[in-house]
């Protein structure tokens, strides 16, 4: 059987997408820590001004909101809605 060599095309795709996952993995808690900002309002008006400021704090701090958020994913809200009657959720 004779061995297929990658055409030079390939080898520049391939080096490519290497380039660009590396890029984006790089970026990753740099994107999460601004979405992580962008939701403080929506925090405060679900939690109120303290938990909401924790909460959305813990989560913009790169490798503790990924613990966080797995920890909640299976446990629930560390910082729990406030209870407002006859408020849509």
């Amino acid at each position: 059987m004779a061995e297929e060599n990658p055409s030079l095309k390939r080898k520049l795709v391939h080096a490519g997408g290497w380039t660009l996952a590396k890029r984006v993995a790089k970026s990753i808690p740099y994107v999460g820590t601004a979405f992580a900002i962008g939701l403080v309002g929506y925090d405060i008006k679900r939690k109120g001004v303290v938990k909401g400021v924790l909460n959305s704090g813990l989560d913009a701090i790169p490798f503790i909101g990924l613990g966080k958020n797995a920890v909640e994913f299976f446990t629930g809200d560390l910082f729990p809605d406030k209870n407002v009657s006859g408020q849509k959720k």
